[in-house]
């Protein structure tokens, strides 16, 4: 079933957040941020969480059920999952905007810090219980076993590129500084 490939990507963003959560204590006590793992978390959420996971739930899985006449309840979670998805992205960047100013010597942003990082190491459980118990088995019932099989190739198909397009984007990145 496709929602097996999304499920077991909640497993490592789950780990990823008790990384996070581990973080929060050490600047609670210490009063410092650590800038590398606030870059190495921002970018695992936005690349493996936001633009894989997500990228799979968003481009593929709501595409497709955006054809099929799925009930209100199940209509009303998948747009609120879409907001929250929004809301994630919005939060890594206040994020990124803080570290950046913490960066340049302004440390007064550490509790701005712990703050948007708690929001997020709050966030994903309670999203990811959302997709896993109240949407992904129950609205695997309005596919075919044909058009999920097709769901899962396109999947992987959407992983292979990920790469490339990421890699694309540093040079881009280096190029335009």
């Amino acid at each position: 079933m496709p929602i097996g490939p999304l499920m077991i990507e909640h497993r490592l963003i789950e780990k990823m957040i008790a990384l996070m959560d581990e973080k929060i204590a050490k600047m609670k006590q210490y009063g410092k941020a650590n800038p590398l793992f606030i870059d190495i978390a921002v970018d695992f959420i936005r690349m493996y969480a936001d633009r894989t996971h997500h990228g799979k739930e968003e481009d593929i899985l709501f595409r497709d059920l955006e054809e099929k006449e799925i009930s209100p309840n199940h209509t009303k979670i998948m747009e609120e999952l879409i907001e929250e998805h929004k809301w994630a992205r919005n939060t890594v960047g206040k994020l990124v905007d803080a570290k950046n100013q913490y960066v340049k010597g302004n440390v007064k942003v550490i509790d701005n810090i712990i703050d948007l990082i708690s929001k997020l190491t709050e966030f994903y459980p309670q999203h990811i219980e959302k997709e896993d118990k109240h949407f992904f088995i129950p609205v695997m019932d309005y596919f075919t076993k044909e058009e999920q099989d097709k769901m899962l190739e396109e999947f992987w198909d959407f992983d292979k590129t990920l790469i490339h397009e990421k890699y694309i984007k540093v040079v881009e990145n280096l190029q335009n500084k």
